[in-house]
């Protein structure tokens, strides 16, 4: 039986070695260009921005992930910083890996003083369980349809 007391939470500061794979890892889950998501680890990493990267590990393999950047492709600049890229690998899933990372991701950014998120998502009800709370519908960039947007606060 998997659990989650088996695998590491990282923050990709913890953990730099992994920033080619987790790039790799994300551009493979979203499409986004690999060197899109190098070039915002790369300003975490150098201490440019306080938006970061959190994975989850199973030893070597990445089993779930995200991000946190200024503008998740929509237009409401005004709600910022967006958790991105959420993911966890289907043979992981129901563990609560998402929600033990979505909370890590809170703490660590509310210890740098950053204590409201957003996310955007098609998901409706899986947030909430986490503290996340509904905001409105946003336009996201190239989408046909609107998408939920969420807030946390701490």
């Amino acid at each position: 039986m998997r659990a989650l007391a088996a695998l590491r939470f990282c923050t990709l500061r913890s953990c730099p070695e992994r920033k080619a794979q987790a790039a790799h890892w994300f551009h493979s889950k979203w499409r986004v260009p690999e060197q899109a998501y190098l070039d915002c680890m790369d300003a975490y990493l150098s201490d440019e921005t306080e938006y970061g990267w959190y994975l989850c590990l199973d030893g070597d393999r990445i089993v779930g992930g995200m991000g946190v950047i200024a503008n998740d492709f929509h237009p409401r600049k005004d709600l910022t910083p967006n958790v991105c890229a959420v993911y966890t690998e289907e043979d992981w899933r129901g563990l609560g890996i998402a929600g033990h990372l979505l909370r890590l991701v809170a703490e660590d950014l509310r210890a740098k003083g950053i204590d409201t998120l957003y996310l955007l998502t098609d998901h409706t009800g899986f947030y909430e369980r986490y503290g996340w709370e509904f905001l409105c519908t946003v336009q996201a960039d190239g989408e046909a349809t609107p998408s939920r947007m969420y807030v946390h606060r701490a």
